[in-house]
């Protein structure tokens, strides 16, 4: 044995000729009861986080598509309002013009009625 694999021998402890020196540990770590309590803390706080920025989300949206929808019903109001008074002002034009209204005759005061 040269000097240096006898150094390494001796931190491994006893190794034969021919086998291998290199020790694998068949033990598994685990971990105990608190550390799975506070991960579990932790990943139900995420959870929870996730759903406030969904919820923020949705709100923020609906809020948007109130305005909207306010919008819309002020525009059909001021349509609705704007199709009536164009109603009015051909209605007077088409009496002016028809055939009944240039068949009429002015009529001029004949008295008054006395009591």
């Amino acid at each position: 044995m040269t000097y240096s694999s006898s150094i390494a021998a001796s931190r491994r402890g006893y190794v034969r000729r021919n086998q291998n020196s290199v020790r694998f540990s068949s033990s598994a770590r685990t971990l105990g009861p608190v550390s799975n309590t506070i991960i579990l803390i932790i990943l139900a706080c995420l959870v929870g986080l996730l759903y406030l920025t969904q919820v923020t989300k949705t709100n923020s949206y609906g809020y948007s598509i109130s305005n909207l929808q306010q919008q819309q019903q002020t525009l059909n109001d001021q349509k609705a309002d704007l199709e009536v008074q164009s109603a009015r002002l051909q209605s007077l034009d088409k009496v002016a013009a028809s055939q009944a209204a240039k068949n009429l005759v002015s009529v001029a005061p004949a008295g008054a009625i006395n009591q």
